[in-house]
């Protein structure tokens, strides 16, 4: 017989999805269980080896129907998302569909989806194999925003500006491509099974660039039962020169009429992907001056990164509507919970040459920022070596630490930054100018990050 306190399987649950799951489960009666890997650190990086998504989800489902599972979530990007898709589906727990995952995540396929119901937010684009021997097509255009089909953390991402650029960007190592190859093949498998007509994850997706000084914007909600549910818009800040974010913010300065325009794609483009159920993130440019609005992709997954900057400002709980989705609960029946700050940073510490990574903050210093700053909170990335090298190769720069800090206005919030940022030891993310110079000889104009 199984528990009256509900079981809740969080996959692939890591940094602030964690941190979360830690504070659910001390606010309300849930059992959570975990299952997942971390993608990108040693030891749990083993397992891309042999892992496959549809055995993945079998295994869980197994699981879960001894254990009585009531729920099954995750926001990560990579597999999480469709992983638990899947075993929500096997279970007949509340979820959305594997194939609107699959549909969301095919970029390629997004972009065509949007091309159709909404051309004028979707930027010119073509797409090639990401095979270095392969021919390119001869009527390719460039200057050209490049990135996989299927990606995480905008690896590969970057501008060309010819094809011998292109080219030189697809020419990976022997053990890149093995990497490249691995974190897409389980993805791949269930795509040819789920969206065949959707065609092969392993190729380029080429679009129109966007001027650098076009700012970016994230807006984030959730569907249930088809009905799509606004949470909130995020601004991002760039690196000056780049397309490296430097801090996301919030609340937006974005007007509201825009943010309805915002929405009301999303909201179309959702439904054409068949996506009925949990949170999303749609990503999308807004040119003032042209008072145009051009979608970047869509993630249907909860950004977990932005939860805690709603709960500071708005009182929201992003992280609790999304297990009260995943339970078949009404989210709209949360209680708010008091705003702490007015404004509130997710603050991005990056660097673009391995000279200019710092040290990671030790013990003293971490005691030294959470006893000035109760409200903080920290993640740390630091890589080196072989690992720190494929970050500036992948990437564009190396993303080390991000800080959130509450305020009561703009000004406070930059004043806290700075004293929380030296007491780390690391630069205060509000950069004067571009670096100097980017990785692998890059320009830093087109370096390009998450």
């Amino acid at each position: 017989m199984h528990s009256t306190v509900p079981t809740a399987a969080w996959l692939f649950a890591h940094d602030w999805d964690l941190r979360a799951l830690t504070r659910l489960g001390a606010a309300r009666p849930v059992r959570f269980v975990r299952a997942g890997f971390d993608l990108f650190s040693f030891p749990g990086n083993l397992a891309l080896a042999r892992f496959d998504l549809e055995a993945f989800a079998d295994r869980l489902a197994a699981r879960g129907r001894r254990a009585g599972w009531r729920a099954v979530l995750s926001h990560h990007e990579h597999f999480g998302a469709l992983a638990a898709a899947m075993v929500a589906e096997r279970l007949g727990l509340p979820g959305a569909s594997p194939e609107s995952i699959v549909a969301a995540q095919h970029k390629l396929h997004t972009r065509r989806v949007l091309q159709q119901i909404a051309p004028a937010a979707s930027l010119p684009f073509q797409d090639v194999a990401m095979s270095p021997t392969e021919a390119l097509p001869p009527d390719l255009r460039f200057p050209a925003f490049a990135k996989p089909v299927k990606g995480v953390f905008s690896v590969l991402a970057r501008r060309v500006d010819n094809a011998a650029e292109l080219q030189r960007h697809l020419a990976l190592s022997r053990a890149e491509r093995w990497l490249a190859n691995r974190l897409l093949e389980p993805f791949e498998r269930v795509r040819r099974a789920r969206l065949p007509a959707a065609g092969s994850t392993h190729r380029m997706l080429l679009e129109q660039p966007v001027p650098l000084a076009v700012p970016q914007f994230n807006l984030d909600g959730w569907v249930q039962d088809g009905r799509v549910h606004a949470l909130g818009v995020v601004d991002a800040v760039t690196v000056p020169g780049t397309q490296a974010f430097l801090r996301w913010e919030v609340p937006s300065r974005l007007p509201p009429a825009v943010q309805a325009r915002a929405l009301a794609l999303a909201q179309r483009l959702l439904a054409a992907l068949g996506y009925r159920h949990g949170f999303f993130n749609l990503e999308f440019f807004y040119d003032a001056a042209a008072d145009r609005l051009t979608a970047i992709e869509l993630n249907p997954r909860l950004a977990s990164q932005f939860g805690d900057l709603y709960r500071r400002v708005r009182g929201v709980d992003p992280h609790a509507i999304a297990l009260a989705l995943a339970l078949g609960e009404d989210p709209l029946q949360l209680p708010p919970a008091e705003p702490t700050a007015q404004v509130a940073a997710s603050l991005v510490y990056r660097a673009f040459t391995p000279a200019a990574v710092p040290r990671a903050p030790d013990r003293r210093r971490r005691a030294a920022l959470h006893a000035a700053f109760a409200d903080a909170e920290l993640h740390c990335f630091t890589r080196q070596g072989r690992a720190l090298a494929r970050d500036l190769r992948w990437t564009g720069s190396h993303r080390y630490g991000v800080l959130h800090l509450g305020a009561r206005d703009w000004g406070e919030l930059r004043q806290r930054a700075e004293r929380a940022s030296a007491l780390l030891g690391w630069p205060a993310p509000y950069a004067d100018a571009a670096p100097a110079t980017a990785p692998c000889g890059w320009p830093a104009a087109v370096a390009a990050t998450t």
